[in-house]
């Protein structure tokens, strides 16, 4: 299914029906302007962000054939001090698992950016099995224009929102990420009906 912008769910703008009892825009949810919000709402929130910023950045990085996922990965290579040089570019396995993602299909992901010429790969030179990723010049450039695009969907998202409360989401973000990594990671319980 191709997605439109009117297709996301998320998006309740274009819905002219009133909320109904349960609704996340209902008084019964919590959503009532006299009621503080929950972390649920916040939770919520966040993620409609999230979706519309990565669908914008995806349309905008389109006409440049790059997609979410290689921009991802272009951004990560980039980070590593000396990405250049095959002693101190990062390896393939060091890139899936910064990426959260199979060996597997990591090397997809490189196979694509290697052919359009934004990424080499290299032997690692304190470990001949071992495989380097090398950013090229083109793939330099790609990272500034993903940077270019990053900065112009953000600055649309959140172009009326005040310096302050910008400062202010990101010190409660930050602050929420580091007490979410320090506690480790949550235990899974097992469904309520797993036991029968």
């Amino acid at each position: 299914m191709t997605t439109t912008p009117t297709d996301d769910p998320a998006d309740s703008s274009s819905d002219p029906r009133p909320c109904s009892p349960g609704s996340p825009e209902s008084p019964a949810f919590g959503g009532s302007a006299d009621s503080p919000a929950s972390a649920a709402e916040l939770a919520d929130a966040m993620t409609r962000a999230i979706k519309r910023i990565r669908r914008q950045t995806g349309w905008r990085l389109e006409p440049y054939g790059i997609t979410p996922g290689q921009a991802r990965a272009l951004r990560t290579l980039a980070h590593v001090p000396g990405c250049e040089t095959p002693d101190r570019a990062m390896r393939l396995s060091d890139l899936a698992d910064k990426l959260h993602i199979a060996p597997r299909s990591a090397t997809t992901v490189v196979d694509a950016l290697e052919e359009a010429g934004l990424v080499e790969r290299s032997p690692d030179p304190a470990d001949r099995r071992a495989v380097r990723i090398l950013l090229t010049e083109a793939g330099r450039a790609a990272v500034e224009r993903i940077g270019q695009v990053r900065d112009e969907v953000a600055q649309e998202y959140f172009g009326e929102v005040s310096p302050a409360d910008e400062e202010v989401l990101l010190r409660v973000l930050r602050s929420a990420e580091a007490r979410f990594l320090a506690a480790g990671p949550p235990r899974r319980s097992a469904p309520p009906d797993a036991a029968r």
